[in-house]
């Protein structure tokens, strides 16, 4: 799917033809579009089709016409999915005419773009346009980690009275989402850095404050995704060995009802035997038998609750 948008007085503006000045979004783009931009723009097809590679690791690639920047943007998969926060890669294709954007996938940062909701976007000015584009998969990140903090304090109040590992599960689905984290913003922030060095940012020096937002943002990001995926890390042990503790519990809770049950059951086998028994000839015989039960029962559930077994 291909979609064009342009800047205009008031914001960003679908447009139906290519045209110079313009950005052009790709989602999951076929043959014939990925042939239309490089005849129009020459843009090599590999430069088009390396983001579609989920696996794509965050780099740049400069060619005679046009500049490549492969970024890592995370992405909701949802609640119900083996791993709810994934990367993927999004590519971004710089030329003196076009800003090209392509991705596998529609990601909610380049809607949040083409919505028009973000102030200062210009489809003409090139590298503020992928700096806009960078602080605003940084604040992703920063909103996906605290939703993922949100939902593991929920598992955790469960996880306090837990008996199964349904939650330790559920648990370790938002630590696998917090390593692609890691990982990605690890290969961003060396991306980010091969840019610096290429002189990209400085050519303007209005973008010079733009860009140190850029950089505190994914620098923000680095260290919330560390501290929650530390912090995830340790808890998984501790509540693996909670809910073991917990079932340990139960099973004593239960040990000490089976003893304490086993004694009535004894005495009432033992004089409901067909033989000689005391206090078979006494006429409260059965309220005597009952009584000494009962007194021993009481007595053995008062040990067992002293000796903190119930």
């Amino acid at each position: 799917m291909i979609t064009i948008l342009r800047s205009t007085d008031v914001g960003l503006e679908r447009a139906e033809n290519l045209a110079d000045g313009c950005w052009v979004n790709l989602v999951a783009p076929g043959a014939d579009e990925v042939a239309q931009l490089h005849e129009e723009y020459d843009i090599p097809h590999d430069f088009i089709t390396s983001a579609l590679d989920l696996d794509e690791r965050a780099r740049t690639e400069r060619d005679e016409n046009a500049l490549l920047i492969v970024l890592r943007v995370p992405h909701f998969q949802g609640e119900t999915s083996d791993i709810p926060y994934v990367t993927v890669p999004l590519g971004i294709v710089l030329t003196s005419r076009v800003i090209v954007t392509v991705c596998k996938i529609e990601t909610s940062i380049i809607s949040d773009l083409a919505s028009g909701r973000m102030r200062g976007l210009s489809t003409t000015k090139r590298n503020r346009f992928v700096l806009h584009l960078l602080l605003a998969a940084a604040g992703k990140y920063l909103l996906y980690v605290r939703e993922i903090n949100r939902m593991v304090d929920i598992l955790e109040d469960r996880l306090q009275a837990s008996l199964r590992n349904r939650e330790v599960l559920e648990l370790l689905k938002y630590q696998k989402s917090l390593t692609f984290f890691t990982t990605a913003l690890k290969s961003n922030e060396l991306m980010i850095g091969r840019l610096q060095k290429s002189r990209l940012f400085t050519m303007y020096p209005e973008d010079e404050d733009l860009l140190e937002d850029v950089l505190t943002e994914f620098g923000q990001a680095m260290e919330m995704t560390t501290i929650s995926s530390g912090i995830l890390s340790q808890m998984m042990d501790a509540f693996a060995s909670i809910i073991s503790n917990n079932l340990n519990v139960v099973m004593k809770f239960l040990a000490s009802v089976t003893i304490i049950l086993a004694l009535p059951t004894l005495v009432a086998s033992i004089f409901g035997m067909n033989i000689p028994l005391p206090f078979e000839d006494h006429p409260a015989a059965l309220l005597i038998i009952l009584g000494g039960t009962a007194a021993i029962t009481v007595a053995i559930v008062f040990v067992f609750i002293r000796k903190d077994w119930l």
